[in-house]
């Protein structure tokens, strides 16, 4: 299944000569998270980011990613303050106990950035993703995933960062389960 989906996810993305690409690591003592990144001007006034990843714990949960956010700074004069908005695909298997779960979730969400002007730049991150019922397929029942980062540039290419995250899956059982609850540090790589 988890093929599958990620087949399904790559066969969507657009094809251009203009785009740029990276890869984001996430860490932590009881999770890990890899994502590759891509920008494609062509969508939308201003271009989307894409990101397609793949999650993994301690517990045995696996599930890939998908997401697509237009993000840009606003009209006024705080040009350090980015926003953005978009979708997020997630797919999976969580071995839950006594037989494994698995299904799918839509969310919305977006994300707020500041960037903090210096000679070595550094921002906070502030990112959610929520998927009710309605959206969400098999067993489950919805998700919510959050984020809080303070990121530094150390490149014009690279961002290392400190960041905490929660990822709770609603189960059709009732039972809400936490399959990320932890500090991570990360890196970006732009290329």
């Amino acid at each position: 299944m988890l093929r599958k989906a990620l087949i399904t996810i790559v066969s969507f993305l657009p094809a251009t000569s203009v785009f740029s690409a990276g890869l984001d690591l996430k860490l932590s003592s009881e999770s890990a998270e890899a994502t590759f990144l891509t920008s494609n001007a062509t969508f939308g006034y201003g271009g989307a980011d894409i990101g397609i990843g793949i999650f993994f714990n301690e517990n045995d949960d696996i599930f890939a990613n998908a997401s697509i956010l237009v993000s840009g700074s606003g009209t006024g004069d705080v040009r350090a303050l980015h926003f953005g908005v978009g979708g997020k695909l997630y797919g999976g298997r969580l071995d839950f106990e006594p037989s494994p779960l698995s299904g799918g979730a839509i969310a919305v969400g977006g994300h707020l950035r500041y960037v903090f002007p210096a000679s070595m730049p550094f921002a906070l991150l502030a990112e959610g993703w929520w998927a009710p019922e309605v959206t969400s397929f098999s067993d489950y029942d919805g998700l919510l995933e959050y984020r809080f980062a303070f990121e530094l540039e150390v490149t014009p290419s690279a961002r290392a960062y400190l960041g905490y995250r929660v990822l709770e899956f609603e189960l059709d059982t009732g039972v809400k389960y936490k399959a990320d609850d932890n500090a991570h540090i990360g890196v970006r790589f732009a290329f």
